[in-house]
């Protein structure tokens, strides 16, 4: 498949200008037909033969461009998965302004937690999808009933929080790297603790061994160090242990905070404190894709030799998963 992309613009609803807009590109299957039309204008039509295509929404870190996500958004594009990625400029905390995945923080204070959506670009993300679906080039080829939320780093945490069909109709699936969802101490919160995960979608959390953004930040949640693995293994032994969808774990060997971010860009975020890849770049990029693009094609498109080829994966000593896990869910 080909891949392409457009760009739209949408509100943020509550936000106060200038922050109350935010820049989509979204990555299609596509089939060039060689017409003038899509000579003169550029714009070429969806692959339909293979439609109606899940969606993903990908949610990203703190002052990450989302150019660094182009490479999973086109890799997604050729497994037949139409991508969203976005750009939101916030100040979400006084004097802290960044690019960020979307984060209404008063809804994570103890005494908010769990009653309101903690995400302030998903539904917005959604009406245009709504809109996307019903006019212009992706016209009755997405299936709004298949979308999944993914994130990486504080937009993976987001994703692991939102993932609720309830708040967010048509929301199937969810995965992060490099992003957990322990609580931070200055919201209130014990220390030692971690939020509440939904129960209700299969769910595929990823980390690498050499994150230093994860292990550098030990202090937001009372400890004075903690490894890069550690909280996002915790996430999915403790917090997601009462799961009712499957859940899967994959720790990468030699993979850091920004193994997802690509190309890399040092002029923003926190890659200073992060740690140095000890395995190829390039294959640990091929693997994230692999466990993205399985994932969602065994959970969001129900292929059942995709779920075989996941378990695989995680569970057939591949060479760079240092701990690879998958759980059924439970009933309740």
């Amino acid at each position: 498949m080909t891949t392409r992309a457009f760009y739209r613009a949408i509100a943020i609803p509550g936000a106060e200008p200038p922050y109350d807009r935010a820049s989509l590109k979204v990555y299609y299957p596509a089939r060039y037909g060689d017409t003038a039309e899509e000579r003169n204008t550029g714009v070429i039509p969806a692959d339909s033969k293979h439609a109606p295509f899940p969606v993903v929404i990908l949610l990203p870190g703190i002052n990450v461009g989302p150019e660094s996500y182009g490479w999973l958004a086109k890799g997604l594009a050729e497994r037949g998965a139409v991508t969203v990625t976005f750009t939101l400029v916030a100040e979400e905390m006084p004097g802290y302004i960044s690019l960020t995945p979307g984060l209404a923080i008063p809804a994570l204070l103890p005494e908010n937690y769990g009653k309101v959506p903690s995400a302030t670009a998903i539904s917005p993300v959604l009406e245009e999808l709504t809109a996307m679906n019903n006019a212009g080039v992706l016209a009755g080829c997405l299936d709004l009933d298949r979308i999944v939320l993914g994130g990486h780093s504080a937009g993976g945490t987001v994703a692991l929080l939102n993932a609720r069909p309830d708040w967010f109709p048509g929301i199937c699936a969810a995965f992060s790297y490099g992003a957990h969802t322990a609580a931070a101490a200055a919201m209130g919160y014990p220390q030692d603790s971690f939020f509440g995960t939904p129960t209700e979608v299969p769910t595929l959390v990823m980390g690498g061994t050499r994150d230093g953004c994860i292990a550098g930040s030990a202090g937001r949640y009372g400890d004075s160090e903690s490894s890069p693995t550690e909280r996002v293994e915790r996430t999915f032994d403790e917090a997601m242990a009462g799961n009712r969808s499957p859940c899967a774990l994959a720790v990468i060997d030699g993979a850091n905070h920004f193994s997802m971010a690509y190309p890399a860009d040092d002029s923003t975020g926190r890659p200073f404190i992060d740690m140095e890849t000890t395995q190829a770049d390039d294959a640990i990029r091929e693997l994230l894709l692999s466990l993205v693009g399985d994932f969602i094609g065994g959970y969001a498109a129900g292929d059942a030799a995709m779920r075989e080829q996941l378990q695989k994966t995680l569970l057939g000593r591949h060479p760079l998963i240092a701990r690879g896990a998958l759980r059924a869910g439970i009933d309740i």
